[in-house]
């Protein structure tokens, strides 16, 4: 199995190596393998869910809700709840959206007025 080292993962990723951390602390990705040195070391699958965690933090998900997928996950729920969780969220994020095009229409229009 190929692994990657803290910074490869992170290149992969387009994280930080303290994001990385970060996420491995709050619960998000790992556990993250050791090398015999004590190093870490990430596979494909830490690699999927980097980056599964940081398209949900880009959607708007804060950390406690992320934790709440990952233990819906963990403790392998029911598929509905995992579907319940996701719909709740993607919903909020159409609002999101909503009220962004909204915004930007204001903007256009001010962009016209002005010039």
């Amino acid at each position: 199995m190929a692994t990657l080292t803290p910074a490869a993962a992170a290149d992969r990723t387009g994280v930080s190596i303290d994001t990385l951390r970060y996420y491995e602390r709050e619960g998000l990705i790992g556990p993250i393998r050791r090398s015999a040195g004590g190093h870490r070391v990430y596979t494909e699958d830490d690699v999927f869910w980097i980056g599964l965690v940081t398209c949900f933090r880009e959607a708007g998900l804060g950390i406690a809700d992320l934790r709440g997928f990952v233990a819906i996950l963990r403790a392998e729920r029911p598929p509905q709840d995992r579907v319940a969780f996701l719909r709740e969220h993607r919903t909020a994020l159409e609002q999101r959206v909503a009220a962004l095009r909204r915004a930007m229409e204001v903007l256009d229009e001010k962009i016209a007025y002005y010039s």
